[in-house]
Parts: structure tokens; sequence; C-alpha cells
């Protein structure tokens, strides 16, 4: 029995919500958002509430039912408030800008890293050690963070490299004498 498929989806006013099939999509005040479910569970709409049963018993019904919720939860919250991954640069000439559509970094290397901003995805750095990465689809934003994470990850020693802003980094100490 899934605990978060039990719960109905509440849809806050702005957003609209259309189910064809299996077909769910979403509008709101920062774009729109679809996502195609499964046949193993059935998604129905009830005065401002999105309810999501499962068709059968089976072991992959039931896996389904609290993913489908849950991925329609996060389409409603992302069209009406939208999803924001903070992340911190940490090291000595260490910097990252938004030029255009891409976002430079300077990490280190003999040469800066462009990352291309994908669409739907907004990207600012207030601090030349901050970026805050902001959309509507949470799948996408949190890929943009891990990407941009990856290309410096925080080494143990100094803390140097790319870390979300609520990441702790667990220090070692270093060589003895």
């Amino acid at each position: 029995m899934s605990r978060v498929g039990k719960n109905p989806v509440e849809v806050p006013s702005g957003v609209e919500i259309a189910i064809k099939g299996g077909l769910v999509s979403a509008k709101g005040k920062l774009g729109s958002l679809e996502f195609k479910a499964t046949n193993d569970v059935e998604i129905t709409q009830e005065d401002g509430k999105v309810w999501v049963k499962p068709v059968n018993d089976s072991k992959k019904a039931r896996a389904m039912w609290g993913t489908a919720r849950a991925r329609i939860q996060n389409m409603v919250i992302g069209v009406s408030e939208g999803f924001k991954k903070d992340l911190e640069i940490n090291g000595v000439g260490y910097r990252a800008a938004v030029q255009g559509q891409a976002l430079n970094l300077q990490l280190g290397f003999s040469h800066d890293v462009a990352y291309p901003i994908p669409e739907g995805i907004s990207v600012k750095c207030e601090k030349p050690t901050s970026i805050s990465i902001s959309g509507a689809d949470k799948q996408k934003v949190g890929q943009v963070a891990a990407e941009i994470r990856s290309y410096r990850p925080p080494e143990p020693y100094k803390g140097k490299g790319v870390k979300y802003a609520d990441e702790v980094i667990l220090r070692k100490e270093g060589k003895k004498k």
C-alpha cells in the first residue's frame, strides 16, 4: 500500500491540469509541463484534486502509484512556484559568470569551462562564487546542478570545488611528518 499515493495532489489556483488518457499536463505562471503515466495507474481529477489509483494489485502497479503521484505533485509545484538549487564554489581563482546562454566556469583547469544553459532553466550568479539554478522542471534543475558540480566536485582536504549550498563536506586531515 503506497503511503504517498493515497494522498491526493492539491491543485492551487492559477494552475490548470488536463488529463487525457495517461497524459497529464499542467499549465501555470512558470510554464507548462507534461507527464505520460504508465497503464498501471488510473488518474482522475475531482474538485481541485488529482487522484492516482493503481489499476490492479501487481507489484509494478503499486510501485508506479506513488511514482505517478509524486511526478504530478512536482509538476504542480514547478508550474506554480518553481524549483531552485544553489551551488557554491570554493577555491583560489575559482569563479563563475553567466555570459549569454552559457555559464562560464573557471575551475583551475588550463581552460574555462563553458556550460550551455538548457531551455527552461535560468542560471544567475549574484557573486562570482555562487550559482543559483531555477526552473519549473525539478528533474532538469537537479540534473543541471549535478552536471555543473561534476566538473570539479569538492575534495576532502581543502574543500576546493563546486558543492551544493546545503552540502557538508567531510574534511580529512593531511599528511603528517
